[in-house]
């Protein structure tokens, strides 16, 4: 089916922006996508213009929202004019097509604890191996498998070797502290999605091994909260050095967090 998406969409910006570790480029313009139990292909085909191998009806119930196709994220970069911050406008620039998609909160909870002190490569395997260590088998349009990512239930089920395997380290006891929060019902990520950004992040530090970094990538990325400011090593430099008087958090709300993503990655880029 073929699918126009008129605001900016970017699918290498996204897969590169450190957001999300199931996307696996497939060809020059095609990407295989795993989000929760579904799996899709997308290819471009325009500038505007996308192939992807499902229906209407399941794109507009799994993906539209995936994608935040109801953001315009071009509204959003033009909130903030040349003139008034010439480094994020640039950051910008470089970098538009980047969206804030809506990932599952549960995934991205794991998700945000296995990327402490990892680069992609060791965070994808990590995934993908924990998936196949308790996920469930399913199968793609084009007939090959892939691991559904595991509930809390499942997680909670495995031992310390069987996590050691998924090549965690010591994220080992930080998974497991948070898939039992989760299982024993300690933290409702459900209510997390209504309650501040604030509150959120207070709740999700109170789980075992997770700091601020990790309980705002959560925030941003799973809860789809959008004023999350994930402060990591690249955003420190772009706070350090762009903006030594001070980051007008209040003036750039509610959308800190998708501004963080293009600063995140135009420094990554353009270092």
């Amino acid at each position: 089916m073929m699918i126009t998406i008129t605001d900016d969409f970017d699918p290498e910006k996204i897969a590169a922006s450190g957001q999300c570790f199931r996307w696996r480029k497939v060809d020059e313009k095609t990407y295989r996508i795993i989000a929760a139990d579904h799996c899709l292909y997308i290819s471009q085909d325009g500038d505007q213009t996308y192939q992807v191998d499902c229906d209407e009806s399941t794109f507009q119930t799994e993906w539209y929202s995936y994608f935040d196709l109801d953001e315009s994220y071009q509204a959003v970069r033009e909130r903030i004019a040349p003139e008034q911050d010439p480094f994020l406008w640039q950051a910008m620039e470089h970098e538009k097509g980047i969206r804030i998609l809506r990932q599952d909160p549960w995934e991205m909870l794991i998700t945000s604890v296995i990327t402490q002190n990892r680069n992609i490569p060791a965070i994808q395997r990590s995934i993908e191996l924990l998936s196949q260590v308790c996920g469930n088998r399913q199968y793609d349009s084009r007939g090959h498998e892939f691991f559904v990512f595991p509930t809390p239930g499942q997680i909670v089920a495995l031992n310390e070797q069987q996590l050691l395997d998924c090549k965690l380290g010591y994220r080992w006891k930080y998974v497991h502290a948070a898939a039992e929060a989760v299982a024993d019902g300690k933290i409702n990520l459900l209510k997390l999605q209504k309650a501040s950004c604030g509150e959120a992040v207070r709740q999700l530090t109170g789980i075992y091994g997770i700091g601020n970094k990790v309980a705002n990538c959560v925030a941003l990325f799973g809860l789809h909260q959008l004023d999350a400011f994930p402060q990591d090593v690249w955003i420190n430099r772009v706070l350090e050095n762009e903006y030594p008087n001070g980051y007008p958090f209040e003036s750039y709300s509610p959308y800190n967090g998708v501004y963080q993503q293009y600063m995140f990655a135009y420094y990554r880029n353009h270092p």
